[in-house]
């Protein structure tokens, strides 16, 4: 079963009924029919300001592609002490 996609502007909306106009998180959650651990998620996300936010998303986007990058890295490193242990024993 797949979740369903909400848009951000929907995201924003449920964080202001929280956050501007003190309503209660599950009693937004269950009104929205969301899962209250993703309207904290919401809230932690979509109560700071635009430009933290896109600071954010620009380290979790360069951490993805470190993550990605290290492991190629590793897995050519692996390659090469397989390909060096196996010429070793061939020129014995």
């Amino acid at each position: 079963m797949s979740h369903p996609r909400y848009t951000e502007e929907f995201k924003i909306e449920a964080v202001k009924q929280v956050v501007e106009r003190g309503h209660r998180v599950a009693e937004v959650a269950e009104r929205l029919g969301v899962s209250g651990h993703s309207l904290y998620n919401w809230i932690k996300r979509y109560d700071k300001p635009v430009e933290q936010r896109q600071e954010d998303d620009d380290l979790q986007a360069e951490n993805r592609r470190l993550k990605a990058e290290l492991k190629r890295v590793l897995e050519e490193r692996d390659i090469l002490k397989k390909a060096t242990a196996y010429f070793a024993r061939e020129s014995d």
